[in-house]
């Protein structure tokens, strides 16, 4: 006798639907380690800058030049304050997908759980047709012997 799980298709399709899920949050941390990566590179880009004006203001530079350096050093803070919005913005994402991972993993587990439960009640079953089948037969043979 063969254990057939009647609703193995649902069971199936809340496996496929978290590991799905799994895929997306890791997919929303590779967007978020990318933002992250970014940033750091502004700020790499400003403290070079910032390195390079006070090593320029040593010297003798012409008040246009330092307008375009502080003017550049304006445009990547504007930057690196998108950047953070942005890091924001893909930390949110990862904590939606992890809460949806977390909803299909409870999905998968009350089917599994439901699966077990189903097939521990047919080896159950099938114990008891074994031993009611070895009862008879011991039965038959008691009956054969006595006579």
């Amino acid at each position: 006798m063969n254990f057939r799980y009647s609703f193995q298709q649902i069971v199936n399709l809340k496996n496929n639907e978290r590991t799905q899920a799994e895929w997306i949050l890791s997919e929303a941390m590779g967007q978020l380690r990318t933002e992250e990566t970014n940033l750091y590179g502004l700020f790499e880009q400003k403290e070079s800058l910032h390195n390079e004006i006070a090593h320029v203001t040593s010297k003798s530079v012409s008040i246009s030049q330092m307008l375009t350096m502080q003017s550049y050093m304006n445009h990547v803070d504007q930057q690196i304050a998108r950047k953070h919005q942005d890091v924001k913005q893909a930390q949110h994402v990862v904590l939606k997908k992890q809460e949806h991972l977390s909803e299909r993993m409870i999905d998968e587990k009350v089917w599994s759980k439901a699966r077990e439960k189903a097939f521990n009640q047919f080896q159950s079953f099938v114990a008891k047709k074994e031993q009611d089948a070895l009862d008879e037969m011991a039965t038959n043979r008691f009956k054969r012997l006595t006579y």
